[in-house]
């Protein structure tokens, strides 16, 4: 069972932009919500290193949830790792929610808007989770201090999020075709740091590398709309745009591989 916990935003709402994109974002998953798992390897491989993190962790009572849920990718890894932890699932995305894969037993899922920040009942959590799910929220900086606010003392925060270092091949195309870059704006993997450090115990602090050939910019465009990571603030390119930036993209032949800085970290409340 979903339950539903959304505040509306007011038509006269000063942050109305933030709600359209998050609705956007909340449709674009919504729409690839039947196949994302078996197209989310990265994510997949993510949520189990995390996983791993938690195996060893003496974690006290208290709330415990996985932030930007989606279909449970991280909840599942670390109950299949830590079958004593059942993590409340948070997500604005209804249809990812109910994605629960057949033969488990339904988590407890919230439909919540991280943008509004967290729900009063995570306050004190022991443990809170998050992967690939940052880096949608407006001013994720700001996002994870209310997050490390809300755990308890010996809390924990275990999160992975991509970065700004991420996809310089996708970014050197689009200046040599003279066109936008449409993907979303990633955070500072540096600032984030700084930001959990401030409240936090860094004691796994980590920016991991992927790499995935892509020998045309359109496969990789469709690959992103395949999980429904393809909302950005930025518009989309025209036919003749993409036309120019297939033309300026790495080719087969030695071609440098797209690339992914994910951000690791593992941190406890002092």
């Amino acid at each position: 069972m979903v339950e539903t916990s959304r505040a509306r935003t007011r038509a006269a709402d000063p942050a109305l932009p933030t709600a359209i994109f998050s609705e956007r974002v909340r449709d674009c998953f919504s729409g690839a919500a039947n196949h994302y798992e078996a197209e989310a390897r990265i994510q997949r491989a993510i949520a189990w290193r995390l996983g791993h993190l938690c195996r060893p962790l003496a974690i006290g009572p208290g709330p415990r949830a996985d932030l930007g849920a989606g279909t449970g990718l991280l909840a599942r890894s670390i109950a299949l790792q830590r079958p004593d932890l059942n993590l409340v699932r948070l997500d604005n995305c209804q249809a990812l929610l109910e994605s629960e894969p057949p033969g488990r037993e339904a988590s407890t899922r919230l439909l919540w808007d991280l943008n509004l920040g967290l729900p009063a009942q995570l306050a004190g959590a022991s443990l809170l989770a998050s992967s690939f799910a940052l880096q949608w929220l407006e001013q994720p900086r700001r996002h994870l201090d209310q997050w490390a606010s809300q755990l308890a003392r010996g809390g924990w925060l275990v999160l992975a999020v991509p970065c700004a270092a991420s996809f310089q091949q996708w970014r050197q195309a689009a200046e040599r075709a003279r066109v936008p870059f449409t993907g979303l704006a990633l955070p500072a993997a540096s600032e984030l740091i700084e930001a959990a450090e401030c409240q936090l115990q860094l004691l796994r602090c980590q920016r991991l590398r992927f790499s995935r050939r892509r020998p045309q910019a359109l496969a990789f465009l469709r690959e992103l709309k395949a999980i429904g990571a393809q909302a950005s603030t930025a518009g989309q390119l025209s036919p003749a745009e993409l036309r120019r930036l297939q033309a300026h993209w790495p080719p087969r032949a030695g071609e440098c591989p797209l690339e992914w800085e994910v951000l690791l970290l593992l941190a406890r409340k002092p």
